[in-house]
């Protein structure tokens, strides 16, 4: 039996909606989960430090848990660093980019928003697939730190102020145009676990879209008539830097499967 996991690595516990995904449709799959706690958070950091710092932590991770595919489940490290880590691990790797292109097939308006890191927004990657995907829309982005720290402060246990969604949210539609938008790409994968509070904060009829469905897919189609377990295992989450604020997320990530934390 092939007991190697799928390895999922993120800064925080964004990856978190892709690995819940993906156990959907892969339920006994061995799965680490790998948060970069002590480089936390990606999203203001500086594209240098994160081309340096993700390929080699990923190698050590490699070298650990001998995964047969890693996700790189985080926009920000995959819009910087997926080419580097492809080059430097002879293993299949799947990466996490702003869904654009299944935001524009749903628009009516022909407007959408794209939210993510400021790290994310401002990348040539996304440039590029705003010009082959949605060459007929208006794209507005914005980028949010407080957003990614409300979504780890939810999965915390944590009460967060629903007044600051919507003043997130208005930073794209204060924009010129953007009260056309209907549609808005959670171009984070932290930003899935409060989609119900942003969609609260939204005008009506906003919709909000991300990749996680799309990658648990490609996830599936990479790993098609490989053995997994008759039953599920222990998820292992690790961390970077374990501490008293990653031990209180162990009842949060039980519920993903993750009942064993790790230091790397």
């Amino acid at each position: 039996m092939d007991t190697r996991p799928i390895l999922f690595f993120d800064s925080g516990v964004g990856g978190l909606s892709v690995l819940g995904a993906t156990r959907a449709l892969l339920p006994t799959a061995p799965f680490v989960y790998a948060a970069d706690s002590a480089g936390f958070p990606y999203g203001t950091k500086s594209e240098a430090e994160i081309a340096v710092r993700v390929p080699a932590l990923l190698g050590r991770l490699a070298e650990r848990y001998r995964p047969r595919l890693i996700v790189i489940a985080c926009n920000t490290a995959s819009t910087i660093a997926l080419a580097d880590v492809r080059a430097a691990l002879d293993l299949p790797i799947v990466g996490t980019v702003p869904a654009i292109k299944p935001a524009v097939a749903i628009s009516r308006t022909r407007a959408i928003g794209v939210l993510g890191t400021d790290a994310t927004v401002r990348q040539p990657y996304v440039d590029d697939l705003a010009q082959r995907f949605a060459g007929d829309c208006l794209v507005l982005r914005h980028g949010s730190a407080e957003l990614v720290r409300l979504a780890e402060a939810k999965l915390h246990g944590k009460a967060t102020d629903p007044a600051r969604y919507g003043a997130i949210l208005q930073g794209l539609f204060g924009q010129p145009g953007g009260a056309r938008v209907d549609t808005i790409v959670n171009a984070c994968t932290h930003f899935p676990l409060v989609v119900d509070e942003l969609a609260a904060a939204a005008p009506a009829g906003v919709r909000f879209v991300d990749g996680s469905a799309g990658i648990a897919r490609r996830i599936a189609h990479l790993t098609a008539n490989q053995q997994w377990p008759d039953a599920p295992g222990q998820g292992i989450a690790v961390f970077t830097r374990r501490d008293a604020d990653s031990n209180a997320l162990a009842p949060a990530l039980a519920r993903f499967g993750l009942d064993r934390i790790e230091s790397l």
